[in-house]
């Protein structure tokens, strides 16, 4: 090397003398120093320490009074140190990032203590002499390039020529370093991704796995095997994750969940909630749509009961209906079905009219219901049980699983035939027999308040294994039969019409008129009659008929009266759908609906029907089968995961369930062995798939959930809501439907909503307003679930509903 060129700048030694030392300390040091570099990913830095702690009296470095220079020395160092390592960060403050804790930076040999790292380093002195001399060039190069650094602060003539050659000297390094590990570093290249992606795999699952820690602990119970939500997209809706204990999310989900939630309660923040008190004629009994007085006054006419079907304000209420004075938590099932408390259904007027029938009585503080009705006094067990001796095919619970009670009373024929594990919908308007279809849902047997007037009936065709009328008022002889033809779409082709009646038994004149008008009429319709027989201990007479299973009969009559409904009628079609006087003919196809009978029951809960064809696209979008079966499945995985253990609900509390959006009734049927009820409610802006729901052997209704539900306020005791809101908030009012849920909701009753981020941060926001208990709150991929309790609380300012005073 030429003299001069590594002189220091204090002049003490010559470049001779100084090229000999380096030449004795680098066999020592960078021995050392190279197999450093090869086990380690990051270079030490030069600006901190010299060569080694061994040559240290051998090698000084230069220290220089001015700061600037000091600077501009540490950032060519740095500089040439991340050519050679590549492994070199700094931070704003100019500190190496060489030491921080980023997940895959680290092989596993790199993770090994001091002890090993000499050992190493031993028995690589040993056996490499080639990587010697190669670290020794290295470490020439490297103290060349500090030496040139120095030469050119102080203006050397040759500063430029050493910056040249200083960047060369550093491609050479690491040029060299690569060829001398590229072996090692291509093995440790492949360890890393390998331990990469395994770690990636366990935050990736840590961050779907993880639920407890936005969950509200004060409400949820901890369960290993509690689930919670699916995946975000509705789409994938029906894929669901186990809870485990000890995973933890990442910074950036917490977050980002944070700031989700901060820009929502901002948002929130801006609106107060205020509530009134309804000021109704009915008082604690408001049904908006059925007290409607404003609507009812401007008809034309009542003869066909049409001040007693559906008339929904313009605008539904969202004020808050009274509660009863002295309510009480309801008495729970099975003992509701004998009695329930005064005070929450506090009438009077049944007791009094029918109180020697059996079908209601006062005794104290207590409502008690015999089992009496006005064909059975002597109790409904008997009745049901006398049917079955007298038609063996009705099979009640098995053959015979879903019924429709016409002009149903109380409601204590449905009551019992839950010992028989049938299911009953029963149906009774809001008129003169006060609060009728109330005390069937007080008592915990499903009811629903409706007429048969001038509109179908809001149940898809072909659904009912049997319909039943006992004194039930209905006149289904006139006007061509309307009334007994709406029930003809309502049953299932090889259905039941049971029919107990007066004209049936009775011999006076107007009797003996009906009873051979609906001779007539039945003959023409096909109906095959099985049994006229009578009841010798309530003494009454009981008609059943069958509906026919072919079409041969229709096609044989001498005339078509009643006519066959025009093949562009729908049968399906019953929201607003006004009485078409006519027969739907039977299905006869093997992929047809109705062509076969269900299974029996409790198969036919879990069975595709075989009329769900895979050319069909189901709701979430698979083949229809598929979806069929991921619904069921996903349901049964929430219900026994979460629901049941997860939410904090006592379930020996829960009687009258709602699914306001059942798709297959999944939900309904994951819960068909507790001792509860669910009414499925199908919008009538979703897919129709309430066909599937009673073919499977449950029941439900059709339903606009942009005005008031036609039931009693305070009959369910749980409402499932899964993203009913987020869907009417997009079409009508939020708070409309909140006031409705409220209404129709019993006190300590709870409400289970999965739904958007948004949406359950508002109801949440909500559901405070209205005092109600929030049990718990959780969110995952802009999805979220809450679960809330309605307490007793109530508004003392009132709002007068002007179209509801009568």
């Amino acid at each position: 090397m030429a003299p001069g060129k590594y002189a220091r700048v204090d002049g003490r030694r010559s470049s001779s003398r100084y090229c000999s030392t380096v030449a004795i300390m680098v066999f020592v040091a960078l021995c050392l120093v190279g197999v450093w570099m090869v086990t380690t990913s990051s270079m030490v830095r030069f600006q901190n320490t010299d060569v080694s702690l061994e040559s240290e009296n051998k090698v000084k470095t230069h220290t220089t009074d001015s700061k600037s220079e000091n600077n501009d020395d540490n950032d060519n160092i740095d500089n040439s140190s991340n050519v050679a390592g590549g492994s070199h960060e700094l931070t704003d403050d100019g500190k190496s990032n060489q030491f921080e804790d980023n997940a895959g930076d680290l092989t596993e040999n790199e993770t090994k203590g001091d002890t090993d790292r000499n050992s190493n380093q031993e028995e690589k002195n040993e056996n490499s002499e080639e990587n010697e001399t190669d670290n020794k060039e290295k470490k020439e190069d490297k103290l060349k390039e500090s030496s040139k650094d120095e030469n050119t602060e102080d203006g050397s003539e040759n500063g430029e020529d050493g910056k040249s050659q200083m960047a060369n000297k550093a491609t050479g390094s690491v040029e060299m370093e690569r060829n001398s590990d590229d072996g090692e570093k291509e093995s440790e290249k492949k360890t890393n991704e390998m331990k990469d992606g395994k770690r990636e795999s366990q935050i990736d699952e840590s961050v779907v796995i993880n639920k407890d820690e936005e969950i509200d602990h004060g409400s949820f119970a901890k369960n290993n095997s509690v689930e919670l939500l699916p995946s975000g997209s509705e789409s994938e809706i029906l894929n669901e994750y186990s809870t485990q204990n000890g995973s933890f999310s990442t910074q950036a989900t917490e977050s980002a969940n944070e700031n989700e939630a901060q820009k929502s309660s901002q948002l929130e923040s801006q609106y107060v909630y205020s509530w009134k008190l309804c000021n109704t004629t009915s008082g604690p009994d408001f049904v908006p749509c059925l007290d409607n007085w404003a609507e009812v006054r401007k008809l034309p006419s009542t003869k066909h009961y049409e001040h007693r079907e559906r008339h929904c304000p313009d605008n539904p209420p969202t004020c808050l209906v009274p509660l009863p004075e002295r309510y009480m938590h309801p008495i729970e099932w099975p003992t509701s079905r004998e009695k329930i408390w005064y005070h929450n259904v506090p009438h009077t007027k049944l007791a009094e009219v029918k109180g020697h029938q059996n079908w209601v009585k006062i005794s104290g503080e207590y409502l008690t219901f015999p089992g009496g009705g006005t064909q059975f006094k002597h109790g409904a067990l008997h009745y049901i049980e006398f049917i079955q001796e007298s038609v063996p095919g009705i099979a009640w619970g098995k053959h015979s699983r879903v019924v429709l009670d016409v002009g149903c009373g109380v409601a204590s024929f449905g009551g019992f035939l839950f010992e028989k594990d049938v299911l009953t919908m029963s149906l009774a308007p809001k008129d003169e027999h006060e609060a009728q279809v109330q005390f069937a849902l007080e008592r915990g047997i499903p009811a629903i308040s409706a007429v048969m007037g001038t509109k179908r009936l809001p149940y898809p065709g072909r659904v009912f294994d049997v319909v039943h009328c006992a004194r039930c008022r209905v006149p289904w002889h006139i006007e061509g039969g309307k009334l007994l033809l709406e029930l003809n779409r309502l049953l299932r082709p090889g259905g039941f019409f049971v029919w107990s009646a007066t004209p049936i038994y009775r011999k006076l004149p107007d009797d003996i008129g009906i009873w051979e008008a609906m001779k007539k009429l039945t003959e023409a319709m096909c109906w095959e009659v099985v049994s006229i027989s009578k009841d010798e201990v309530n003494r009454v007479g009981i008609a059943v008929y069958r509906k026919p299973t072919s079409n041969e009969c229709y096609e044989q009559r001498s005339q078509n009266d009643p006519p066959l409904c025009q093949n562009s009628d729908d049968p399906n079609a019953a929201w607003n759908v006004p009485l078409q006087p006519c027969m739907h003919k039977v299905p006869v196809a093997l992929s047809e609906r109705g062509s076969q009978w269900p299974e029996q029951w409790p198969a036919r809960v879990d069975k595709t029907p075989n009329w769900l064809l895979t050319s069909q696209v189901g709701a979430y979008g698979k083949p229809a089968p598929e979806d069929f079966a991921a619904d069921n499945e996903h349901w049964k995985r929430v219900v026994n995961k979460s629901y049941l253990n997860g939410l904090g609900i006592k379930w020996s509390t829960v009687r009258n369930v709602m699914d306001m959006r059942a798709i297959y009734g999944g939900f309904a049927a994951a819960l068909r062995d507790l001792n509860l009820w669910v009414m499925n409610v199908v919008s009538v802006d979703a897919p129709d798939t309430l066909t599937i729901i009673y073919e499977r052997g449950l029941f439900g209704i059709y339903h606009e959930w942009c005005e008031s539900f036609s039931t009693y306020p305070r009959s369910y005791d749980l409402l499932h809501a899964d993203h009913i809101f987020s869907k009417i908030k997009a079409r009508c009012s939020i708070m409309a439907l909140v006031s409705e849920v409220d209404r129709i909701l019993r006190p300590e009753g709870n409400i289970i909503v999965r739904d958007t981020v948004k949406i359950i941060s508002e109801l949440e926001n909500i559901f405070k307003s209205m005092q109600w208990d929030i049990r718990m709150t959780y969110s995952k991929n802009k999805e979220g679930m809450l679960c809330a309790q309605k307490t007793m609380w109530r508004p003392k300012d009132e709002e007068t509903i002007q179209y509801a005073i009568a």
